[in-house]
């Protein structure tokens, strides 16, 4: 009896956050999430924000915060509101904070679910891997953060399989979503001068809209990211170690 209820104990979390995946789909949330939606609803957003900056922000994070525990698919577009909404140093702050508490739970939900026991089942599969992972966990953490290559739940789930500490873990998300979402929040801050001149038009906000001088250089910074992972490769490599990957 105890180990049934040890057993349903350490399922509960990852069941909790399963659910609430499903209903966030059952309630079409993400349907919302666009800039469409994002110019219909501008004015009354930014009332709310104007009305209580501080109980605004509380929300928007906790919101965030769900969202990135049961992998809501669309961190990116919710960075960009963000910035909008809050003005990007704020939203920076606000985001990566909420980003990183909202990886920790679904961490911690998954490695209670499944880490140890799919990490026995696999056995030495995955030895040679996971001590890899294990012994560099910050600074691989670190990159896959940073390279728009991976889903960011991915990124998050991948880790719990192996012996990361929550620390580690924690640390390395912090720094590594700082670049990424500081480019999606300073493309967000430029937004209100593309939903004007796409109303001015009558007409939704298009790919061509985007292309102004402070979201031209929001993009600029996404080309300095992508090349970061190399340089973090070859540091790697200099250190005469390799990546899982190459394993």
């Amino acid at each position: 009896m105890n180990v049934l209820a040890a057993n349903w104990r350490r399922w509960l979390p990852i069941t909790a956050i399963g659910a609430a995946f499903l209903l966030a789909f059952g309630f079409e949330l993400h349907s919302y999430v666009n800039f469409d939606w994002l110019a219909e609803q501008r004015d009354w957003l930014k009332g709310q924000v104007a009305e209580n900056f501080v109980l605004a922000l509380g929300g928007y994070a906790l919101a965030y915060i769900i969202a990135v525990a049961i992998a809501f698919p669309a961190p990116s577009m919710l960075t960009v509101f963000a910035g909008f909404l809050f003005g990007w140093p704020t939203a920076l702050v606000m985001v990566v904070i909420s980003a990183t508490l909202g990886a920790a739970l679904l961490f911690l939900a998954t490695r209670s679910a499944l880490g140890v026991s799919l990490r026995q089942r696999l056995g030495p599969k995955v030895d040679r891997l996971a001590k890899g992972f294990e012994r560099d966990a910050l600074i691989y953490i670190i990159a896959l953060r940073i390279a728009p290559i991976l889903p960011f739940w991915l990124v998050t789930v991948a880790p719990a399989f192996f012996k990361v500490p929550i620390k580690t873990f924690m640390i390395a998300t912090f720094l590594g979503t700082m670049p990424g979402t500081f480019t999606l929040a300073y493309l967000g801050s430029g937004l209100e001068s593309v939903i004007d001149n796409a109303a001015s038009r009558g007409e939704t906000i298009t790919p061509a809209d985007l292309v102004t001088p402070q979201i031209a250089a929001a993009f600029g910074f996404f080309v300095v990211l992508a090349i970061i992972p190399a340089v973090v490769r070859y540091i790697i490599h200099l250190r005469g170690q390799k990546l899982p990957d190459e394993q």
